[in-house]
C-alpha cells in the first residue's frame, strides 16, 4: 500500500519543461557545433567546451526529467500478504496508467532526448577521420623491389668498393632517399659471402649484409655496430642482434630477427636488392595475426 501521498505531476513541472527543453537543445546545438569545428580544422580548447556543453545538456536534461516531471516516493508496500487485494491491483493499475499518460505527454521532451543523443553520437563519429587512412598491406612491404639500387641518404649509388670490411652504411632504395620503413643498414662483415640461416646462401655478395634499420621491438632506429663481435645495438631498449645469425636477438626486449635484405652486385658494381625484405619491418605487432 501507499502512504496516501498522490503521485500527479509536481506544480513545478511547467518551469521543469522549460529548464529539460533547453538543456537538449543547448546539447543539439553544442553537438552540431562540435562537428563543425572540427570539419574545418578542429580547435582542441573549443572542441573540449563543446563535448563538455553537449554531455552536459544531456545529463542536466534526463535528470530533471527524473527529478520534476516523473512520479516520485516514499512508496510503502507491507510485504505480507505476499498476494495483492482486488484494491490494490486497480490502484497499481491506476498508477501504471497515470505514468504511461505522463510519458507520453512528455513526447517533445523525448524527440528532444533522442536529437541530442543522435547529434551528439553523429559528432563523435568525425574524430575517426583523424584516424587516417588503412594501412591495408602497406605494412607489410616496403619500397624495395627486385633490382632496385642501393643509395645513400644523398641518393648515391652505393658500389661494392666503397665500403671497407667492419663499414655500416644507411642504404635506401634508389629513389627513396630518407623512406622510413625502407632504411636499411649496409654491413660489410667479411671479404666473403655469410650464409646467415639456410636458403640464404646467395644474399651476401662479397660479404654484404643487409637488414631493416627498424627495430622490432619499438620501431627504434638500430645503427650501432660492434665489428669485433658482429652485434648491431639498438640505442633505445638496449636490444642486441647477432648479424651472423640473420640479425637475430640475443639481449634486450627484441622478440625477433631484424628482416634482411638479399642482396646483388650488378654488371657496374653496384650493390642492389633481389627483392623486398623476408618480412614484414619494425614492431612485431604489426604482422601479428
Amino acid at each position: 500500500m501507499r502512504d496516501g501521498r498522490d503521485d500527479v505531476t509536481p506544480p513545478q513541472s511547467a518551469g521543469a519543461e522549460g529548464l529539460i527543453t533547453a538543456s537538449f537543445i543547448v546539447a543539439i546545438l553544442a553537438a552540431v557545433s562540435l562537428g563543425v569545428v572540427y570539419g574545418l580544422g578542429g580547435q582542441p580548447q573549443a572542441e573540449g567546451a563543446l563535448l563538455a556543453a553537449a554531455l552536459g545538456g544531456i545529463g542536466v536534461g534526463i535528470i530533471s526529467w527524473g527529478k520534476y516531471l516523473m512520479a516520485n516516493g516514499p512508496f510503502v508496500q507491507e510485504r505480507e500478504p505476499l498476494t495483492s487485494t482486488p484494491e490494490e491491483r486497480e490502484e497499481f493499475e491506476e498508477s501504471f496508467e497515470r505514468g504511461r499518460e505522463e510519458i507520453g505527454r512528455r513526447r517533445v521532451l523525448g524527440g528532444l532526448l533522442a536529437g541530442a543523443l543522435a547529434a551528439l553520437g553523429g559528432a563523435l563519429v568525425f574524430p575517426i577521420r583523424s584516424l587516417g587512412p588503412s594501412p591495408g598491406q602497406s605494412l607489410n612491404h616496403t619500397a624495395w623491389t627486385p633490382g632496385a639500387r642501393l643509395v645513400d641518404q644523398s641518393d648515391r649509388p652505393v658500389n661494392v668498393n666503397d665500403v671497407g670490411v667492419g663499414g655500416v652504411v644507411t642504404v635506401f632504395p634508389a629513389g627513396f632517399a630518407g623512406d622510413a620503413n625502407a632504411q636499411t643498414l649496409l654491413i660489410h662483415v667479411a671479404d666473403q659471402p655469410i650464409v646467415t640461416k639456410p636458403g640464404r646462401e646467395t644474399w651476401s655478395p662479397n660479404g654484404f649484409l643487409a637488414f631493416s634499420k627498424v627495430c622490432t621491438h619499438a620501431g627504434c632506429p638500430v645503427g650501432l655496430y660492434q665489428q669485433k663481435t658482429q652485434q648491431l645495438l639498438c640505442p633505445c631498449h638496449q636490444s642486441l642482434f647477432d648479424v651472423g645469425k640473420g640479425a637475430k636477438p640475443v639481449f634486450g626486449p627484441a622478440p625477433r630477427s631484424l628482416p634482411q635484405l638479399p642482396l646483388a652486385v650488378d654488371a657496374e658494381g653496384i650493390l642492389i636488392a633481389q627483392h623486398d625484405f623476408d618480412e614484414p619491418v619494425g614492431p612485431s605487432f604489426w604482422n601479428r595475426a
